[in-house]
């Protein structure tokens, strides 16, 4: 992954992580050591799941750059309806805490598209790729105006 791609990730994944970890403190308090299973468990799905969905996007936004932007409307849909198919999956489940792990789930997504967004608005990729100025040692410079 270029530079860029890796300080998005970091960016997105460190508050996550964070929160994730409060999160678990939180649960552990008010549902006992289940609650902070699930709230553990909660915070790597979403990791997960957003760490591929950027790692699928920036590859995507690389070789297809026409579709980025229809990709990353798909890939944001899907990932919502797959953190919703896991948390129906295990909504009875007796490992851990159910509530705990979808309150932490959902908070957990939401700083991770937070903190994404952040991210990308300061890190000031270049999307026009700008002219030196100089031609090129092959290139003749084109002449403007009148030739009298």
């Amino acid at each position: 992954m270029p530079s860029n791609d890796v300080r998005i990730l970091t960016q997105a994944a460190v508050p996550t992580v964070a929160v994730g970890a409060i999160a678990a403190v939180v649960s552990g308090v008010v549902a006992g050591g289940k609650g902070a299973i699930g709230a553990g468990v909660a915070t790597v799905v979403v990791i997960l799941f957003m760490g591929l969905g950027l790692y699928v996007l920036q590859r995507t936004a690389k070789s297809l750059p026409h579709l980025f932007q229809a990709m990353g409307l798909m890939l944001y849909a899907a990932q919502i309806l797959l953190l919703f198919i896991f948390l129906a999956a295990f909504k009875n489940t007796t490992l851990f805490n159910p509530k705990a792990f979808a309150v932490s789930l959902l908070v957990g997504t939401l700083v991770w598209i937070g903190a994404q967004a952040r991210a990308h608005m300061k890190a000031k990729i270049l999307y026009v790729e700008p002219d030196s100025g100089t031609p090129a040692k092959d290139e003749q410079p084109h002449k403007s105006g009148h030739s009298s």
